[in-house]
């Protein structure tokens, strides 16, 4: 039986909602200092989470061994998905206009406001994108796992009842968990992302009822998001549409 020191929701809340706040209060600052920002964002969940499994806070994770062979597999699952994500859009851009074009406002990405890799100069797009990197495709699965698949799918069993969290089995279904983490994922992703983080959420989460690892739910979305930067960088983010417009594919990280 896990620990019940406390309510233990800190560990899981905190590096999260940092991100969150930090976003916010960046977005209250003028352009000009948005670049101060990038390394924040990264640095600040990143260590919270840091101090948080130094203390002991994250069994699940801590208990996760799956072996060359397993790590391989939920490596190859994260793959998958970042084409789930990426594949209908750019498959939309062969057309011209786009096949999103159909859709309602809301739900059609913009390329125009994608990643600013020269924000920090056009010296150091190399330091902005290993920024980046780091924070989207390591600090990004750690924090988000942790509290969607770690903290609010175990809550979502026990909120009415006296049971701490802690004390639920990793990935023990019930359907009122599965939708609460396919609608709070979702929602929490920009609306043009809406029907891919669907299809990746629910695919995802078959295979953690299947893998029963925390663990592995980490490295499948660190494969999702380092394939997805990956494929955006190897490209120079750039895509050739239909009519031979080129188009940013930075708008993906």
């Amino acid at each position: 039986m896990a620990t019940t020191r406390g309510h233990g929701w800190w560990p899981y809340w905190l590096p999260l909602m940092s991100f969150l706040v930090l976003g916010e209060i960046a977005g209250k600052f003028p352009e000009n200092w948005q670049p101060a920002f990038l390394p924040i964002k990264v640095a600040v969940p990143g260590l919270l989470f840091a101090y948080f499994f130094r203390r002991g806070e994250y069994p699940e994770l801590r208990s996760y061994r799956p072996g060359i062979g397993w790590f391989l597999v939920d490596l190859a699952v994260g793959v998958l998905g970042a084409v789930v994500w990426m594949a209908p859009y750019l498959f939309a851009l062969e057309y011209e206009p786009p096949l999103w074009s159909v859709l309602p406002e809301l739900l059609q990405p913009d390329p125009a406001e994608g990643f600013d890799r020269f924000q920090l100069g056009t010296g150091l797009v190399g330091l902005t994108l290993a920024i980046r990197a780091l924070g989207y495709a390591v600090v990004t699965p750690f924090v988000e796992e942790a509290f969607v698949r770690s903290w609010l799918m175990r809550f979502a069993h026990v909120f009415d009842q006296p049971i701490d969290f802690r004390n639920v089995p990793m990935a023990h279904f019930s359907w009122t968990s599965f939708w609460i983490v396919v609608l709070f994922f979702t929602a929490s992703h920009m609306p043009w992302e809406w029907p891919v983080a669907v299809a990746w959420i629910v695919g995802t989460q078959l295979w953690f009822y299947y893998r029963r690892e925390f663990g592995a739910m980490v490295t499948v979305h660190a494969g999702s998001n380092g394939a997805i930067f990956l494929f955006v960088w190897l490209t120079d983010g750039r895509w050739t549409g239909a009519g031979g417009r080129v188009l940013d594919l930075w708008f993906f990280v």
